[in-house]
Order: C-alpha cells, then sequence, then structure tokens
C-alpha cells in the first residue's frame, strides 16, 4: 500500500488567536477520504536482533488525553534504552510498564523533535505550530502523543535532527553531572564512555561547569572527543585510568564494566563515583548488579558510590535549551537514517560502532517512497 498524501491542515495557515484555540484543541480536520493513520515503525514481539523484528507500516493516528499534545514527529533518535525497550531486557524493563509478554507500545522510540500539531483540552504551554523536543512513546512514527511535562520548545539553534538527538541522553548526561556527580569548578572529572551518547554530552556539560575533564574511549574516537573539549583523552586499548595517574574527583561511568575497586582506586578519597550505564547479557539485572553492589558498599567508605535512573522533565530540557542556546553544548551526531531503515540504526548502535548520537529522520508522507507494508 502506498501512503496517502494529506492536504496541508487549514489551522497551519492561518495565524493562531486565543479565541480560536478551543478549535484546535482537538486533532486537525483531515481531507475526505480518510488520512487517519500514519507511516510508523512497529514491532509484534520482543527480540534482541532488530531485523526482521522491526518493520515499517500503516497504523491508527496516536489519539491524545487532556494533557497531552500530538506531535508530528520530525526527527527521532536511537541510544541504548532504545534495545532495553525493543528487546524487553533486562526483563525488569518489563516490569516497568513496557509489556509483560508483547511490547506495550508500537515502537521502541523514546527522543523525538517535532512540531506540534494539536493540543489537549487541558494545556496551556503549547499551541499548534509550535517546534518542541522532548520525551514520548512510539516516537519511530510520524505522529506521537506527548505529555507536556516531557517536552520543551526547540532550541532555536537547532535542526530538528539535531534537537532529536538531544532529549534522552542529554537528560541522563545533565543529572549526572549536575545532581548525582555535583560536579564544581576546578574539579577534576573522569568520563568512562566519552564518545557514546550520554557521554559526548557529560564531557561537554563537565567543561561548562569548570571542570577539568578526561574522557574514556577506543582509539578510533580519540578524536571526536578531544573534539568534544575534553582536557585529556584514554585511549583504554592502550592505558589504564587507575594506573597511578592524579585521582578523580568524580568519575562518570557511563560506558564501562571494570571492576568497583578498580574504579575507586582512581577515585580521591572522598570522589564520587556515579554509574550511568554498563552493559551485560544478563536477562534478570543486565549489568545492574555492579550498580547495587555500589549503593551497598557506599555507607562504609568515605567516597561516594552511586547510580540512578534519569527522569525525563521540561525543566530539564529547558536547562539543556540554555546550555545549548548560548553555545556551551552541541550535540554529536554520528549518522543519520530515514525512518525506513531504523533497524540499521540500532544495529549500528549496539555493535559499539557509534560516534556520538544516531538520528532518524522521518519526512512528510509525500517525501516518503518505501511501501510502508515492506520489511527494512
Amino acid at each position: 500500500m502506498q501512503p496517502r498524501q494529506l492536504d496541508k491542515p487549514d489551522y497551519m495557515q492561518i495565524p493562531v488567536k486565543t479565541t480560536e484555540l478551543d478549535r484546535l484543541r482537538a486533532p486537525p480536520p483531515l481531507p475526505a477520504g480518510g488520512g487517519t493513520t500514519m507511516t510508523a515503525i512497529v514491532q509484534d514481539r520482543y527480540g534482541s536482533a532488530p531485523e526482521g523484528l522491526l518493520r515499517l507500516a500503516e497504523i491508527d493516528r496516536p489519539a491524545i488525553r487532556s494533557g497531552e499534545v500530538l506531535v508530528r514527529v520530525q526527527a527521532a533518535s536511537v541510544d541504548r534504552g532504545t534495545w532495553h525497550i525493543m528487546s524487553g531486557l533486562p526483563y525488569p524493563i518489563r516490569l516497568a510498564g513496557f509489556g509483560l509478554r508483547r511490547p506495550k507500545y508500537a515502537n521502541p522510540g523514546r527522543s523525538l523533535a517535532g512540531t506540534v500539531e494539536a493540543v489537549g483540552a487541558d494545556v496551556t504551554d503549547f499551541v499548534p505550530g509550535d517546534d518542541v523536543f522532548g520525551m514520548a512513546t512510539g516516537t519511530f512514527a510520524e505522529y506521537a502523543a506527548a505529555r507536556t511535562g516531557k517536552l520543551a520548545r526547540k532550541p532555536v539553534n537547532l535542526s530538528f535532527d539535531q534537537a532529536a538527538a538531544v532529549p534522552g541522553s542529554g537528560t541522563t548526561a545533565l543529572q549526572a553531572v549536575r545532581d548525582h556527580g555535583r560536579v564544581q569548578a576546578g574539579e577534576k572529572v573522569l568520563i568512562i564512555g566519552a564518545s557514546g551518547g550520554v557521554g559526548s554530552f557529560a564531557v561537554q556539560i563537565a567543561k561548562a561547569y569548570g571542570a577539568d575533564v578526561t574522557g574514556v574511549c577506543s582509539t578510533a574516537k580519540v578524536d571526536m572527543v578531544r573534539a568534544l573539549g575534553a582536557d585529556s583523552v584514554l585511549d583504554y586499548t592502550r592505558e589504564d585510568f587507575a594506573d597511578g595517574r592524579p585521582r578523580y574527583d568524580v568519575i562518570l561511568d557511563i560506558g564501562g564494566n571494570a571492576r568497583l575497586s578498580h574504579l575507586r582506586r582512581a577515585l580521591t578519597p572522598r570522589g564520587r563515583l556515579v554509574i550511568v550505564g554498563g552493559e551485560t547479557d544478563g536477562r534478570l539485572l543486565g549489568g545492574a548488579s555492579r550498580q547495587l553492589r555500589a549503593q551497598l558498599l557506599s555507607p562504609f567508605v568515605s567516597q561516594k558510590l552511586g547510580t540512578f535512573v534519569a527522569s525525563e522533565t521540561a525543566a530539564d530540557l529547558s536547562a539543556l535549551r540554555e546550555l545549548i542556546e548560548t553555545g556551551k553544548l552541541s550535540p554529536a551526531i554520528d549518522r543519520t537514517y530515514p525512518l525506513a531503515e531504523t533497524p540499521a540504526a540500532i544495529r549500528h548502535l549496539v555493535d559499539g560502532h557509534a560516534h556520538g548520537k544516531l538520528v532518524i529522520s522521518v519526512p512528510s508522507r509525500t517525501a516518503q517512497s518505501p511501501d510502508p507494508g515492506s520489511t527494512p
């Protein structure tokens, strides 16, 4: 089935006035002959390999509730959480609301940038036509329903593709540096996994806070991390960050699986360790056992050892927007893929090849050529 072309809604051609808001709160009028569907990536089951699991299809547009907005998605992005939601692993993620036996949502996309198409009855923060970025469910699609508390206005100096790279990874990095690492000017900060999605933001945010930043990455990514502004870069294939170098006030472990004893050896006596990531093949905990051990040990040592689960808030998106618009933060984008090639983007990520963020560009219906019933 070929995608149907939609005419531009009438309300997008006229200025928005307060007296017209009630009419605009409902989903936009559709042309005669239909148009209530959209092109989206879908999955019917959990699986660890995106190939053959994710496919392009024509599905119903999401309905919005009173506190939600309908976003015309211009771009989305891929992160490690994408794989976890797609695979349903480790198992606790299913208990977190993503579906016990089958995926609850059409696709594993979470971050987005786009334009507000319609607003719910209780929405006052946005009107149709606003450019936004933030978090939602099922964002590998033409449209997504999003709560206003997880959206903010798009940075004016970013394209939609660039803005879509920010929400999930950017908020995690901000909370790791600001709230849990409590990074202060002049402190020495070590970021393990500095070339990844979260790490590339963390390097820049720590620098914006005035820290002396050392990034850890592989040989192929050293130049990229240095370009992000890191003061020093360690190639983990050749150097050991705990080999007697000056100790660090803060360590953000985003992409490693180093033993706690090894990490502590690189910390100052009262340093702070924040474990943000670290993957294993475990289906039950998926690497979280190290985080649990850190929290259990922390009360008995002088160093502060911990972890956290990032929260998705409009306030932090606005804080990121301020950093971006003042030139202190910029998304590092490795590649951009069309919607139909979402499986290839996820494969590139899980194979460890990404230098920064991977973006999914979502063209308008008139620009999409693949058969939405086909499998990428």
